[in-house]
């Protein structure tokens, strides 16, 4: 397949992916987050880097947002929210971390592909991007130009960006607003 064809062939597995996010289960997270009093983001991985690239822009947007992992992760509790990635629907670190919040009173958001797999089963908020993981990457079944998890960590990447322009204009944050908060220790 030529170059062009195959770029051409992702575009379009990526539009369709974001595009089937079901509108209502993405306000919903809106609301989650906008409520929140503190987001918490994990994911292993390179779905880690995208919940690192949805943290920034929680950050740009004027909230109280943390990743796990990071030296500055302040203590979860209640009012706070843990966003967790789980493309393929299971992590046993993902299973353990929610385990923390939930029992320090923090409620538990997960985005994944796999809506019946055990992380999103313990969350209390499930958003779900319908795209290839790792979890369905082998067998006649393969969909995906791209490899592996590729196809959901980019439908990741779109949909969050549509979720910070909803969050955006629910908290009234304005484009200058987060571009002042952006670094200038580049």
């Amino acid at each position: 397949m030529r170059y062009a064809d195959q770029v051409s062939r992702a575009a379009e597995e990526l539009r369709v992916a974001a595009a089937g996010v079901d509108p209502a289960a993405l306000a919903g997270m809106v609301e989650e987050l906008a409520g929140a009093r503190r987001v918490v983001c994990y994911g292993v991985g390179r779905e880690g880097l995208m919940m690192r690239a949805l943290a920034m822009r929680l950050y740009h947007m004027g909230m109280d947002a943390h990743v796990v992992g990071d030296m500055s992760c302040p203590p979860v509790g209640a009012g706070d929210v843990l966003v967790v990635s789980a493309g393929p629907g299971n992590f046993s670190t993902v299973l353990g971390l929610m385990g923390v919040a939930k029992g320090a009173g923090a409620r538990v958001a997960c985005v994944t592909a796999q809506p019946g797999a055990a992380v999103p089963a313990g969350s209390d908020r499930v958003l779900v991007i319908p795209a290839q993981t790792m979890a369905d990457d082998t067998g006649p079944a393969v969909a995906s130009v791209l490899p592996m998890g590729s196809l959901f960590e980019g439908a990741q990447y779109l949909v969050f960006e549509m979720l910070i322009l909803m969050l955006r204009d629910r908290l009234g944050v304005s484009p200058d607003a987060m571009r002042a908060r952006h670094t200038n220790l580049e």
